[in-house]
């Protein structure tokens, strides 16, 4: 399936901004667009459609959109991108704290958002290109992670990564041993915009590292270089045969 065909779901309270943020979606190629007004008609539309990429308003009238954000995170990986009016700190990392794949502010440039769109449908939907079975599949101690599938299974149980965990993960394994600064993570996690992002970039270090990890909080995979960025550790040499 092309993006531009991917199903975009935009739930907003606003009449004239959701029939602003259409036009300006459609006008930019993507054409297959439902929206919602509320938490409780979101969740309806949600599981009717079944949408690729959620576009979240916060402040809706029967609740805010983080309920409605854990609800489908509950049944889905979809990436989601909250649109807010709200412009606290403690907002915008609670929201990406919580999975988001972005946060976008009001009032906003209507090509920052298509821009925004399209990265976080091309980073979660656009085919991966491997050449070698090794570079599909990683292997961290007990936990297969596979990059077909953009999940890691441990003990029996898949668990699948979010669009910013997976892009993070997939840079670091491209540098696999070596250190990969903060803004290489940042840049491959946000694109070019990613100036301002250096605090989140933790916030989704850690939910992957407990995803990763045996112990999250005593890292033996992915380790912090202080001051510099972050390595993916190389499996050692005496346990790739056990």
């Amino acid at each position: 399936m092309e993006l531009f065909e991917r199903k975009i779901m935009l739930v907003d309270d606003h009449a004239e901004l959701v029939r602003m943020i259409r036009d300006i979606l459609k006008r930019n190629g993507y054409r297959n667009i439902v929206t919602a007004g509320s938490v409780q008609s979101g969740w309806r539309v949600f599981e009717a459609e079944q949408p690729d990429l959620v576009i979240l308003d916060i402040m809706l009238p029967d609740g805010d959109g983080f309920a409605l954000f854990q609800k489908i995170r509950n049944v889905s990986q979809i990436p989601i991108l909250f649109l807010s009016a709200r412009d606290e700190d403690r907002d915008r990392l609670f929201g990406l704290g919580l999975g988001a794949d972005d946060y976008i502010t009001k009032p906003f440039l209507p090509q920052e958002l298509v821009l925004r769109a399209g990265a976080v449908l091309k980073r979660t939907y656009q085919p991966i290109k491997t050449e070698t079975v090794q570079e599909q599949e990683l292997r961290l101690g007990q936990r297969e992670i596979s990059f077909d599938r953009a999940c890691v299974t441990y003990q029996g149980k898949e668990t699948a990564f979010t669009a910013k965990e997976f892009a993070l993960l997939k840079k670091l394994n491209e540098n696999r041993g070596r250190i990969v600064t903060f803004d290489a993570l940042c840049s491959a996690a946000w694109g070019d915009s990613y100036y301002g992002y250096e605090n989140t970039l933790m916030v989704h270090i850690r939910h992957l590292r407990e995803k990763i990890e045996d112990d999250p909080s005593h890292p033996r995979w992915l380790l912090t270089v202080r001051g510099l960025g972050y390595r993916l550790m190389k499996e050692p040499e005496h346990e790739k045969s056990v």
